[in-house]
């Protein structure tokens, strides 16, 4: 369904993940199922850092943050896309795709700058331990944060409002499941010059920074921990670790393979790959954190253990008539 001479425009297509019919309703239950473990995963891990005296430190407080940021991640693309499931048109207005891809970087931004906030908290606990206090005091973690949002939020508005300017009036097709910048920029007739410049200096940057940033703290890590004599006080450093390691890797390998390649026309590998980075992520995030650490999982289990008495106590579960029904 393609537009032609237009020099505005209303609404784009997605083209999602397929446009067989009888893929759409199986489509649907799988990815509700993502969302909603997403949501309940990362609230559980939320609420159980909020409860637990033990694991008020900087490392939870910016998981903490993160299960948030990935919780809005994912409603920045889920719903739409359940929605396009089961609608046989898969429109989105010209400003619903505008804000949708505004809230995509921000919070896909806010997820990278977080990752790298939690790799600085490594490399202070582990290399400078005793500093470890007063480094990443509460002061320097609500820094970071700001930061970490304030860059977010302005880096998205310049490629948003770098994108408005363009005129749309070849397609009107998106081949992907979501408005991301490169498949928008595709359909434009205008000239995306400014805009590729931008991406691959400022954008660039914006990526790459808490990327090397990852890198140098686990390079330091590594020769920090290469020098401990014993080798079960080298697995005890490096067991802190391996739960962000996982992410890391996960989050920025998913990224790599689609934003690195010479010419990317958004194929179904691509489109898959892009879900592990934007929804599967948020979703394996609680599971990778409470079962590779050992604080985390006691912080769950208490936590499921005040849900479990606190249902206890209402009359239905012993038995009891409700308001004398």
């Amino acid at each position: 369904m393609g537009m032609s001479n237009l020099t505005g425009l209303s609404e784009f297509i997605l083209l999602g993940l397929s446009s067989r019919p009888e893929d759409q309703k199986p489509l649907f239950a799988l990815f509700l199922v993502i969302y909603l473990v997403t949501l309940v995963g990362n609230m559980l891990i939320i609420l159980a850092i909020r409860s637990d005296p033990r694991l008020q430190n900087p490392m939870y407080f910016f998981l903490s943050i993160l299960s948030f940021a990935d919780m809005c991640y994912a409603t920045v693309i889920v719903p739409k896309m359940l929605v396009n499931f089961l609608s046989e048109t898969k429109t989105i207005s010209y400003a619903e795709c505008l804000a949708q891809m505004y809230f995509f970087l921000v919070f896909g931004n806010i997820d990278s700058y977080l990752l790298a906030a939690m790799a600085i908290d490594r490399y202070v606990a582990i290399c400078n331990p005793f500093h470890y206090i007063t480094v990443m005091s509460r002061r320097c973690c609500a820094s970071l944060l700001v930061f970490s949002i304030t860059f977010s939020c302005l880096h998205s508005l310049l490629h948003v409002l770098l994108v408005d300017q363009l005129t749309f009036c070849a397609s009107n097709i998106i081949h992907h499941f979501f408005c991301d910048v490169n498949p928008v920029l595709k359909l434009s007739c205008s000239s995306t010059l400014i805009n590729e410049v931008v991406a691959m200096t400022e954008g660039l940057a914006s990526v790459m920074s808490p990327f090397v940033c990852i890198i140098i703290s686990y390079l330091r890590i590594l020769i920090s921990v290469l020098k401990i004599p014993s080798a079960a006080g080298k697995h005890k450093a490096f067991s802190t670790c391996s739960s962000h390691l996982t992410v890391v890797t996960f989050f920025y390998g998913s990224i790599t393979y689609v934003y690195c390649q010479p010419s990317s026309n958004y194929t179904l590998k691509e489109r898959i790959a892009t879900i592990n980075y934007t929804v599967l992520t948020s979703m394996l995030n609680p599971f990778i954190y409470s079962l590779r650490n050992k604080d985390m999982k006691q912080g769950l289990e208490k936590l499921l253990n005040k849900i479990k008495s606190s249902m206890g106590r209402f009359p239905f579960t012993k038995g009891n008539k409700i308001c004398g029904l």
